[in-house]
């Protein structure tokens, strides 16, 4: 007999415990990773969308709207709070967000009466005690906003630092009870605290980036204008050869040279002025200040040289008058002021404590320092000046300087001084007719002094006058009644 198996019994089926119990892990898990998954793209989502703001916001205000709402969202938070610390010492709290507007009054009263009360524990401390180098008064910050806030509220704060200095507060709160502040979540609200310390950083970066351009447009005016006031171009005087270059230290100088015209004796007359002043200054300090009052002392002398009064006359009218404009300024200005009479080569010359002109006179190969008695212009309201003569003869050559050229040092400090100038400027006079070479010669001898490419620190100012034999002397001229000028010693 064949055997025949038996059909095979089902199975019965799980007890429902018993499938529920093999199913529910495996769908937990995904659906926590899944949540998880969410979660993590949520919280990039909105952190690159922070990123976003950062980068496309010109308005800073714009900007710190969105810090308390992304603050919340990334850590699941009921809301959040920006507070910011002031200069002055004020806490303000610069916004708020809750996820349920209906207790928003609420909180924002809280954080205000704690604003209140650090800011006025503030204010009385001493100046050096700023709330931006007091962790005591932050600590206190914390303390008061959980106070006014209330035990059933949980918060959390993170710093934000500029330049290592604590510029305010960025707060989390909840209401939950089961809330727990996670690691993960403070670093993301530390994250957000990051980033509003970066837009205000980039704020203030960018009004002083603004300042600066205002600035600079100022200077470029304040330059223009200066560089207009200069003579443009070196006059053409009867007898005379002229070249005049001014080097400034900054856009905007302080040194000042000057052709002034003298009205002739007739007003009918169609000839040359039978005068030329020639003048150079210098007004303590560089840039904008120093620039001011230069365009302003070139006013006054022109004004001044209408008079017609005597050299020594006219410094003595410009000291009382800018007197008291310099003193309260705290500068005072080195001029000396020079007429040259084309006719009978006569200049006649009065110096306010300015460096000496140095003359070459070409018959004996030997230097003078134009030079008289008298004080800094803006020193003293009462100060009396002296006035000098020199008889000028052809070939004979005068230099107008400011300090910019002795002053000037190289790598080891050592000054070029008067010394080094009157033996280049005697070995120029020698070797060349043309007061251009001349001018550039001298240039040139300070700039290898002091190394080449190397600015310079002050201002330097040079003006050349040469004699030529072009005007004749009335005969029987003799060189008019005048204080002797000092000597410089000759450099053969």
């Amino acid at each position: 007999m064949t055997a025949v198996p038996l059909p095979r019994q089902p199975s019965p089926p799980d007890p429902p415990g018993n499938r529920a119990a093999g199913a529910t892990p495996v769908l937990a898990l995904k659906e926590l990773v899944a949540r998880l998954n969410r979660e993590q793209h949520k919280i990039q989502d909105l952190l690159s969308s922070l990123s976003f703001a950062l980068r496309s916001f010109n308005n800073l205000n714009q900007f710190l709207e969105l810090i308390p709402l992304m603050a919340s969202r990334v850590t699941d938070s009921d809301g959040g709070a920006l507070v910011l610390f002031r200069a002055n010492g004020q806490v303000k709290v610069e916004r708020l967000h809750c996820q349920d507007n209906r207790w928003a009054p609420d909180i924002r009263r809280a954080l205000e009466s704690a604003a209140r009360k650090v800011t006025n524990s503030i204010i009385s401390l001493p100046p050096s005690e700023a709330i931006v180098k007091s962790p005591q008064a932050i600590a206190n910050l914390d303390v008061e906003i959980s106070h006014y806030l209330g035990e059933e509220i949980q918060i959390f704060g993170a710093s934000i630092l500029v330049k290592k200095q604590e510029r305010g507060r960025l707060y989390v709160f909840s209401r939950d009870p089961d809330y727990a502040w996670t690691e993960q979540r403070q670093k993301l609200v530390r994250l957000v605290a990051d980033q509003t310390a970066v837009a205000i950083e980039n704020d203030e970066l960018t009004a002083e980036l603004r300042k600066k351009e205002r600035l600079d447009r100022e200077l470029e005016i304040g330059a223009d204008i200066q560089y207009r006031l200069l003579p443009r171009q070196c006059p053409k005087i009867d007898g005379v050869e002229l070249a005049a270059l001014c080097k400034t230290a900054s856009r905007v100088g302080g040194d000042y040279y000057d052709f002034i015209p003298a009205a002739p004796t007739h007003p009918e007359s169609q000839d040359q002025p039978d005068h030329w002043s020639v003048a150079i200054g210098d007004v303590m300090g560089k840039g904008v200040p120093a620039g001011l009052i230069m365009t302003m002392l070139r006013g006054m002398l022109r004004a001044e040289v209408l008079n017609r009064h005597s050299p020594a006359r006219i410094l003595q009218h410009l000291n009382q008058v800018m007197y008291a404009d310099l003193e309260n300024s705290n500068r005072f200005v080195t001029l000396f002021y020079s007429e040259y009479d084309p006719k009978t080569r006569i200049l006649s010359y009065s110096n306010a404590a300015h460096n000496p002109p140095l003359l070459w006179q070409a018959a004996t190969n030997t230097l003078r320092r134009l030079d008289t008695l008298g004080m800094l212009i803006g020193l003293e309201a009462n100060t009396q000046y002296q006035d000098g003569q020199v008889q000028l003869a052809s070939g004979d050559t005068i230099i107008y300087y400011t300090d910019g050229f002795t002053e000037a040092a190289n790598q080891s400090g050592q000054q070029f001084d008067e010394e080094n100038l009157a033996k280049a400027f005697q070995w120029a006079c020698r070797h060349y007719s043309d007061p251009q070479q001349i001018l550039k010669h001298l240039f040139d001898a300070v700039q290898g002094f002091v190394g080449e490419g190397k600015p310079n620190a002050d201002d330097m100012t040079l003006v050349v006058m040469r004699i030529t034999a072009d005007n004749s002397l009335e005969s029987g001229k003799l060189e008019a009644d005048k204080p002797e000028a000092s000597s410089v010693n000759s450099v053969d």
